[in-house]
This record gives C-alpha cells, sequence and structure tokens, in this order.
C-alpha cells in the first residue's frame, strides 16, 4: 500500500509505501500523474520513502509496478530512494539498469537533502 502526494508547482511527487503493494495502488497513482504529465510533459523528481524493501500484496501488484514503471520512467529527470534498507541501496544499483531516471539514494534522516537533489538544488 502506498500513500502519494503531487506537489505540482515544484514538479516533484512524494510516494511512501506504508504495505504490500498491490494494483490498485499504480491505478491511483497513475490516475493522479497522468494528467500532470499530459500537462506538463515531464516530472522534476520522484520521492519514494519506505521503510524496508517492499513487498507486493500478489503477482498482480507486481505486475502492475513493473508496468506503471515502464510507462513513466521516461518521464521523470531524478529519483530519490529514501531508505534505511540496505536492500533498497542495492536495488538502486540494478534498477538503474532499467530507467532513464537519474537515480539516488538517501537515508531516512536526508529527506530534506534528498527533496533538494530531487529539485536541482543540490
Amino acid at each position: 500500500m502506498i500513500k502519494h502526494e503531487l506537489h505540482g508547482q515544484q514538479s516533484l511527487l512524494t510516494v511512501t509505501v506504508t504495505g504490500p503493494l498491490e494494483a490498485s495502488d499504480f491505478v491511483e497513482l497513475a490516475e493522479q500523474i497522468d494528467p500532470y504529465l499530459a500537462k506538463h510533459g515531464t516530472l522534476k523528481g520522484l520521492m519514494i520513502i519506505t521503510g524496508e524493501f517492499p513487498d507486493w500484496a500478489d503477482f498482480e501488484g507486481l505486475l502492475s509496478h513493473f508496468r506503471f514503471v515502464r510507462a513513466h520512467h521516461e518521464r521523470i529527470r531524478r529519483v530519490a530512494l529514501v531508505s534505511n534498507s540496505g536492500a533498497i541501496a542495492s536495488a538502486e544499483k540494478v534498477a538503474d539498469h532499467f530507467v532513464d531516471a537519474e537515480l539516488e539514494h538517501f537515508s531516512m534522516d536526508e529527506k530534506e537533502e534528498a527533496r533538494h537533489w530531487l529539485l536541482g538544488n543540490d
């Protein structure tokens, strides 16, 4: 399960993982972000906040996640992975081969640094 918030004036999307990822999470996320992308073309940054490496509620949740990434990764400039999980840092290296966005890992106490990096204020 995820919570998300679009900060349109900053061109920033914040996603907080609160439980296993479900297919409906990505439908809701697309419903919010797709109109923004249709109007503006790209998103400056995506901040993903998660305590642990996320898991999926079921196979459909996994497939929906991959479909969402495939459909949106070319339209997001930077992705900040905010977590204290070592698995997230490893996932960053793997994901870097599959997405066009610039990826960076930040610890949970570096959220403000992550926001500045996403906005290009680094």
